[in-house]
């Protein structure tokens, strides 16, 4: 570019190219500004209502007189029958009845009549329920152990063992190390934020005290950790991502950026095998490396976004795993897209996309075989649509702009976005794993880092276990104080930890069932 109007041409077509460059670099800039503004300011939802706008309507054959929704939408129009999702009830509902009771019976301040003076009688009554909350009790207990002897002999001594605790010499119980993890690994609250809540109390603890306790925890709990992430890499399907997680240098007061890994499975939707579950691996980096040593001895569908570890993974020889990507990743760059340059051809693409989407929310709870028959039968045209507009427009476009790399982007991954039009096992994209990264983001969010590389493997020991408790719609602190006074007690052997597993757990005071499959 020219430093000065000395520097300038006096050849007009030079000009003329160098008005046209500038121009061009103007609205890329503008472009790129947009996008940055919209992600600090603007709506994150990627509903077509959101993004298209006036747009909804586009002509598109069949969708002309239907407004278009793009994917995830709770609602979906087209010329099919309106699919709505059922919608939540709001407001008070039946409380549950394993609640404790407490009755409170509110009598009139007299009970003669106002007429005539006369005992009145009881006809009936109103009762209504209101939920109650009832603090934490923070209690000691004072375990107590006689001793007896003989007064014949003096050898006649008598006392019971001292029962085990999971810190020996500790001032905790399994009860308080549950609460505590639970708090910090389930609900992202942070062990100093505990430490405050415990000092309300007059509860005064030493700040690294919680820390050592929650590797003790975890140190228990590794075996089932272990059982969990085996159990994962044993199905057919898998779903992988990855997040950062900064971590505390030794020694040094800034944070190293290391990973977290997200390896979940869950056949919910067609009553497959695979019951819901995630279990997180801490590694320094999120390279090919580190992808091939995870997945070493597995063997099946994987289901990613466009990582090129995971591309490269396969490419140099990583037997018998199918990679399959997501089309949630795709949308979103012609989101991205649109909300920087708004084009017709992005928001048909848009639109086509929710196509897909809305069929999918009509089938998902089907079998893997009915999933399949709707998906041949009706997402496999609306695909065939994006690959042909794809085809025709993109030689039209600069090669630079936003539209064609998402374009290009789909193109390059098109045979692992298809697949799930043979295979009816296989999800449309990997928000099975995204949806088990918020708990770790939430966690992030509110600590910052962690402490070392120690307890960087403590989050991902008990955030695993935890969360694959709540997928499965169990009380994370019940299960895990439950699971962890077995384990401490010696109550479950080695060889009967999948008995303790999320879906196969039964509480104490409950017969223990056959084991689920």
């Amino acid at each position: 570019m020219p430093a000065g109007a000395d520097d300038l041409s006096e050849n007009i077509e030079q000009m003329a190219a160098l008005v046209c460059e500038l121009r061009a670099e103007i609205a890329q800039l503008r472009a790129l500004l947009k996008g940055v503004g919209h992600q600090a300011f603007g709506s994150r939802s990627e509903r077509a209502g959101v993004i298209l706008g006036d747009q909804g309507l586009l002509d598109l054959g069949d969708l002309v007189s239907t407004p278009v929704t793009a994917a995830n939408d709770d609602e979906v129009a087209e010329e099919r029958p309106l699919i709505r999702r059922p919608r939540r009830k709001r407001g008070m509902m039946a409380l549950p009845a394993h609640l404790e009771r407490v009755e409170r019976v509110i009598e009139p301040e007299a009970l003669d009549c106002p007429c005539c003076a006369g005992k009145l009688h009881r006809i009936g009554e109103d009762a209504s329920e209101a939920l109650d909350w009832v603090p934490a009790i923070v209690r000691v207990i004072r375990t107590v152990r006689p001793r007896y002897a003989c007064r014949n002999c003096r050898e006649g001594v008598v006392q019971a063992p001292a029962p085990r605790r999971a810190i020996p010499g500790s001032m905790v119980t399994t009860s308080t190390l549950a609460w505590m993890a639970t708090a910090r690994f389930a609900w992202s609250i942070p062990l100093n934020r505990q430490l405050q809540m415990l000092a309300g109390q007059g509860v005064i603890l030493d700040r690294a005290l919680p820390s050592r306790w929650m590797r003790k925890v975890a140190w228990w709990l590794k075996a089932l950790y272990e059982r969990l992430l085996a159990y994962i890499h044993g199905q057919s399907r898998i779903f992988c991502d990855e997040t950062r997680m900064p971590v505390l240098e030794k020694g040094r007061k800034r944070t190293r950026i290391t990973q977290f890994w997200a390896h979940a499975c869950d056949d919910g939707p067609w009553s497959g095998p695979a019951r819901p579950a995630v279990a997180y691996i801490h590694a320094r980096g999120r390279g090919q490396a580190e992808a091939r040593q995870q997945l070493a001895n597995y063997q099946g569908i994987l289901q990613v976004d466009g990582y090129a570890a995971y591309k490269a993974l396969v490419r140099k020889g990583a037997e018998g795993i199918t990679l399959v990507f997501c089309l949630a990743h795709t949308r979103r760059k012609f989101v991205d897209a649109y909300r920087k340059s708004p084009s017709p051809e992005a928001a048909a693409i848009i639109a086509l996309i929710g196509e897909v989407y809305a069929i999918e929310a009509r089938v998902r709870t089907g079998s893997a075989a009915e999933r399949l028959i709707a998906r041949q039968a009706e997402a496999r045209e609306a695909m065939n649509r994006i690959k042909a507009q794809i085809d025709d427009i993109l030689p039209k476009l600069s090669p630079k702009s936003d539209l064609a790399k998402a374009m290009r982007y789909t193109l390059n991954h098109w045979k692992g976005l298809t697949l799930f039009l043979e295979d009816g096992r296989i999800e449309v994209d990997t928000n099975t794993v995204e949806r088990g990264m918020r708990n770790v983001a939430q966690g992030r969010k509110a600590s910052l880092f962690a402490g070392s590389e120690e307890g960087a493997q403590t989050w991902a020991v008990l955030a695993s276990l935890l969360q694959t408790a709540r997928l499965n719609g169990l009380d994370p602190y019940t299960w895990l104080s439950d699971v962890l006074e077995r384990i401490v007690s010696e109550k479950v052997k080695i060889n009967e930890l999948d008995s303790l597993l999320a879906w196969n757990w039964r509480p104490a005071h409950e017969p223990v069932k056959a084991l689920a499959a």
